[in-house]
Formats: C-alpha cells, sequence, structure tokens
C-alpha cells in the first residue's frame, strides 16, 4: 500500500472516532461541570499514554520538540475539549457539529504557517465557499441558538485546526501515537489539578449516560482517534486528508440524531451535503 492510500485510510478511522466527540460531550455535561470534564478526560487519556510508552519503551522527546508538543497540547488536549463542552452548554450537539465543516480549512491554513504544505489557489476558492455556507447558516440561526455558542465553537475549531497541524508535523519524526502521548502526558499535572479541583460534590448521583460520555472522550476522542488522524495527515498531507473531516457531520449528526434525540433540520442537511461537496473539489487541488 502506497503511503497517500495509507494516510487517508488512517485519516478515515480518525473521522469515524472523533465523529462521535460532540454527542459524547453533549451527555457528559450534562451531569459534569466543563471543567471536570476537560481535565479528567485529559488525565485518563494521559495516564494511559504512560502505560503506552512505557510499554514501547519510547525514548523522550528532545527538548526542541516541547514547545511543538505544548502547542499541540494546548490545541487539541486543552483547547478544543474545553470550548466545545463550554459551547454544548449553549448549543445542542447537532448544531455544533455543523462547524465541524469549518476544521479542514483551519487545519489547512495552519498547515501552510506550520508545515510548509502549498495547495494550489483553486483549493482555497473551494475551502472558502465551504466555509462561508457554514458562517452563513450559523447566522441564519442567530435568533434561535446561542451568540456565546457558536463564538465558543469557532473559538474551538481554531485551537483543534492548529493542534492538527503541529501534530502533523511532529508526526512525520516522532509517530502519530506518540506525538499525541507526549502532549498527554505534558500536560498530565495540570489536568490531574484541574480535575481534582473541580470534581463533582456529589458523583454518586451521575447518571450512568455521563459516565459512558467521559468514558469514550477520555478514551476514543483524546487517544485513540489521534493514533490514526496524526498518522493520516503525516502520511497523506495536512490539507488534503484534513478534507476527510467532512465526513465527520454526517456522522455525528446520525449519532446526535439517534443516540440523543436531537433534531436534525433539512437546512442542516443541505449545508452539512453542500460542505462536502466543496471540499470534494478543493481536494483535486490540495497539492
Amino acid at each position: 500500500m502506497d503511503r497517500t492510500t495509507s494516510g487517508w485510510i488512517n485519516g478515515f478511522l480518525g473521522v469515524v472516532v472523533f465523529s462521535g466527540s460532540l454527542p459524547a460531550t453533549r451527555v457528559a455535561v450534562a451531569d459534569f461541570h466543563p471543567l471536570f470534564l476537560t481535565g479528567a478526560r485529559a488525565a485518563i487519556a494521559g495516564l494511559l499514554a504512560i502505560l503506552l510508552l512505557a510499554a514501547f519503551g519510547e525514548k523522550r522527546p528532545v527538548r526542541t520538540d516541547l514547545l511543538p508538543l505544548a502547542v499541540v497540547a494546548l490545541g487539541v488536549v486543552v483547547g478544543f475539549p474545553l470550548l466545545t463542552a463550554l459551547a454544548l452548554e449553549h448549543v445542542t450537539a447537532a448544531h455544533s457539529i455543523v462547524f465541524v465543516g469549518l476544521l479542514p480549512l483551519a487545519t489547512a491554513l495552519f498547515g501552510v504557517f506550520r508545515a510548509g504544505e502549498r495547495p494550489k489557489p483553486a483549493f482555497w476558492l473551494f475551502s472558502c465557499l465551504g466555509s462561508a455556507l457554514v458562517a452563513g447558516f450559523a447566522l441564519k440561526d442567530r435568533l434561535t441558538t446561542s451568540t456565546t455558542g457558536d463564538m465558543l465553537m469557532l473559538a474551538a475549531i481554531l485551537a483543534c485546526g492548529l493542534g492538527y497541524a503541529e501534530g502533523a508535523r511532529l508526526s512525520r519524526r516522532l509517530g502519530g501515537w506518540q506525538v499525541i502521548s507526549w502532549a498527554l502526558v505534558l500536560s498530565l499535572p495540570v489536568m490531574v489539578a484541574l480535575a481534582v479541583a473541580t470534581v463533582p460534590p456529589t458523583l454518586e448521583t451521575t447518571g450512568g449516560p455521563a459516565w459512558l460520555g467521559l468514558a469514550y472522550v477520555s478514551v476514543f476522542s483524546m487517544l485513540v482517534g489521534f493514533v490514526f488522524w496524526y498518522r493520516g495527515l503525516a502520511l497523506g498531507g495536512i490539507a488534503g486528508v484534513g478534507q476527510l473531516q467532512l465526513l465527520q457531520p454526517f456522522l455525528g449528526l446520525a449519532l446526535a440524531a439517534t443516540l440523543l434525540g436531537e433534531a436534525v433540520s433539512p437546512a442542516m442537511l443541505a449545508i452539512t451535503l453542500a460542505v462536502i461537496l466543496c471540499v470534494a473539489g478543493a481536494k483535486r487541488f490540495a497539492r
């Protein structure tokens, strides 16, 4: 199997895993405060990462890797989980999933700045059109949804795009699962302290669905998904493979409707489909 094909397969598996993140977060924040959820999911994933790194005898990163790993941690370990958890106190999982349509553009932009990729001009045309459709959808619903929730989701997308691009750049040298593992270990002391400081006083009353949501975002969203995703970006190209994220809204909307009983409007489906078509065009000019 060639390098590019392997990258796209790994990227797709990462998207499948990530598609459950926002619905699982929505379930978890029903009983957990966003700060506790952010700290707990990273702490659990960080402890698992230590076991993985020890089991495979991985060497510690060199000093020059620490700052890029800190950027990864701020983007995908702290920034995206915290901002989405806060946003999901104001908007539904179905509404927030539409914002995932902005992630490929954000990832590609940071791929240019941080990894030196140079997509063709037509790529930006298609990507910007898809982003405009997403922004238009958010503005259309401004009277019935929360502006605070939308702004938090936009900030989360920027943080995530930076973390994706920086992690993919590092993965070319360190390996995909090693990058996310070291980023989790680097942030572990702070995340453990955050979880302990914000632990709910009545954990015994927490419902089963909230615990399941916490388990999913801790094991799959914070660790397993990144094993595939960073490998995919490193092998297949950040801008190109990043377009696979446009499949995530479809999968996420299906989960939100099926598991959470949330309404998925025809407009949500239409915008998601239109954005995917735009990014399919952008994919042709990613390199």
